[in-house]
């Protein structure tokens, strides 16, 4: 199968590295919204590099199209792709607005192409573990779950692109950027959100316009409660943990991140993620031994590709065997749904009420510019 990248940001080397890994898969072409990355990168790997979308779909007889463009910027080359015949794994977050989503969703749907957002962390291996507990009902039922990330971003991160802290061309801050992933395994442990309500703020970023901090409560539709507290204003590297408590009083949780913040194309994972919590009836002794097979597995492995390479998998037998990849569009929106009603809670000093839809009707970014 021949797999182009859209985008030429530093996430978009850690894709076609993993490219390369797959039997199977065949790295052929670039396309950039500026020619000149595009020229570049192509020339890194050996490829072709184009400034028309659907051209080089046909003439490279593209069958998978991976989306690294910045967030607001995903939806028009999705759709391009999906409507010259290329199925797309896109970069998280789906996008950066409902609306967006619900072009690329209904695109999807009009042309028959596979959709799917990168989210890696869904395959560490203490994830997999929390979510077989919580599938089997060792913990009963999924009651509170609790997302913590604390990190620091510094100046010469957000000046090191030039769309970096734009609500425009970034789309958000921490919501937006760093915390999908997490905001991706609360709600995919969790289950469906009926309710939240959010602040978010910039405390020490005076430089650019995006928050840096945000807390939300949640009310699950199962009759759970949520907690979430993210940000980027916190030194000196990353600390994210999600737990889960059941309603037999046992508990999972792990740590996914720890250790210094990775940076994309200057820095690696610090470690390995861990199981920081996990008191099933039973299984209480049996979680150094988990920690020490897993962390000998992860450093077994390249980990800056290994979990890009194992969706990537999972996304190319989703379309050889005509089958929803794990993370699909529909998911994705989730995230963007959740971060989309932090935001209208603070501008509309409520709860906001689930599902959301796009607001047509408002130049405000969705609560964004206050």
């Amino acid at each position: 199968m021949n797999v182009a990248i859209l985008g030429c940001a530093k996430i978009a080397h850690l894709h076609a590295k993993a490219i390369l890994q797959i039997h199977g898969l065949n790295f052929k072409a670039v396309w950039s919204r500026t020619p000149e990355s595009a020229q570049k990168f192509a020339g890194e790997y050996g490829v072709k590099s184009y400034s028309s979308i659907p051209e080089m779909i046909t003439t490279e007889n593209i069958q998978i199209a991976i989306i690294c463009t910045a967030h607001p910027y995903h939806a028009n080359p999705a759709i391009q792709a999906m409507e010259a015949g290329a199925h797309v794994l896109i970069e998280k977050p789906l996008a950066s607005t409902l609306q967006d989503c619900d072009l690329i969703i209904e695109a999807a749907r009009r042309t028959g192409r596979k959709t799917g957002v990168v989210s890696q962390r869904r395959w560490y291996q203490p994830i997999q573990r929390m979510k077989k507990a919580i599938d089997e009902g060792r913990i009963g039922t999924p009651m509170l779950g609790t997302v913590q990330m604390l990190g620091w971003r510094d100046r010469s991160y957000f000046e090191g692109d030039a769309w970096r802290g734009s609500w425009k061309q970034e789309g958000g801050g921490v919501l937006v950027n760093q915390s999908p992933h997490q905001l991706d395994l609360l709600q995919w442990m969790m289950g469906d959100i009926d309710e939240v309500f959010g602040y978010w703020s910039n405390i020490n970023h005076p430089y650019i316009e995006v928050e840096d901090t945000a807390v939300a409560l949640i009310r699950f539709k199962n009759g759970g409660l949520g907690n979430i507290l993210v940000s980027n204003s916190q030194k000196p590297g990353i600390f994210g943990k999600v737990h889960i408590h059941g309603s037999n009083g046992a508990s999972v949780g792990s740590q996914p991140e720890g250790g210094a913040m990775f940076l994309p194309g200057k820095s690696t994972i610090a470690g390995p993620p861990v199981l920081d919590l996990w008191t099933v009836p039973g299984e209480e002794r049996l979680i150094e031994e988990w920690n020490q097979a897993d962390a000998d597995e992860f450093n077994s492995v390249d980990s800056m590709t290994w979990y890009f390479k194992q969706q990537l998998e999972d996304f190319k037998e989703a379309v050889l065997n005509d089958r929803q990849p794990l993370v699909t569009a529909e998911e994705g929106r989730k995230v963007v749904e959740l971060f989309t009603a932090i935001y209208r809670s603070q501008r509309d000093g409520k709860p906001v009420k689930f599902p959301l839809q796009p607001e047509y009707n408002r130049d405000d970014m969705d609560g964004r510019l206050l």
